[in-house]
């Protein structure tokens, strides 16, 4: 499982979490459980895709530092919220399943050619546009990381290329990224709430970190 999340980590730039959650949920973990324990196993996943993607100069930085601090902050709010929402993690599986639906959906449509700046646009507006869709892209995906132990690409991806108009692969590889950072707040939060179960977090780790760069080198060689 923990390979197998690894190489959807690396591949489109999200936790992997639709694979090890349900996979955990099926090994006997409980679905309040499942929720914090994918987190810890998001940020080495992340790290070892970052590496492989940054060799190739596809991360957008400057979009990492206007998406990663209001995604920080949101997921220690997501992560509390999932404390405290009735349901013993059950409604949180239907909201997760329903948000990757979302995602599919819009990645299925087509890819939705990235444009430059338009010269006529003050560049000062611009930047400052850009600074504040990537704040709330960044919140969004954040707080669905926390609430949900997912990474947030599921949410950044699309929204990267559809909002910010990223090309597809600078899509993917800024997300896993900011997947990392979210990741951390997130995986604290929960374990102080008692919401890991590090049996199978690290047991999810050892796979995750060879998977990664497996699932980075798929996405590059592909069109």
């Amino acid at each position: 499982a923990g390979v197998a999340t690894g190489v959807m980590s690396g591949s489109f730039g999200v936790g992997g979490a639709v694979i090890s959650t349900p996979a955990i949920r099926a090994l006997g973990c409980s679905a309040a459980i499942a929720v914090g324990t994918t987190l810890p196993s998001i940020l080495p996943g992340a790290i070892m895709g970052s590496l492989k993607y940054r060799t190739s100069q596809l991360v957008r930085w400057r979009t990492v530092l206007y998406t990663v601090p209001a995604g920080i902050v949101a997921a220690v709010i997501g992560a509390r919220l999932a404390d405290v929402l009735p349901g013993d993690g059950h409604p949180l599986m239907i909201l997760t399943a329903m948000m990757l639906f979302w995602s599919s959906w819009n990645l299925i449509r087509g890819e939705k050619s990235a444009t430059e700046t338009d010269s006529s646009i003050d560049a000062g507006a611009e930047v400052i546009n850009q600074r504040s869709k990537s704040a709330v892209i960044g919140a969004m995906a954040g707080g669905l990381s926390g609430l949900l132990g997912v990474g947030g690409g599921i949410v950044m991806v699309p929204m990267f290329r559809d909002v910010l108009k990223v090309p597809m692969k600078t899509a993917i590889a800024t997300s896993l990224v900011c997947v990392g950072f979210f990741a951390v707040p997130g995986t604290i939060t929960h374990t102080i709430q008692g919401g890991v179960d590090w049996r199978y977090a690290l047991l999810l780790t050892l796979g995750v970190i060879p998977g990664a760069p497996i699932g980075a080198r798929i996405a590059l060689s592909l069109r």
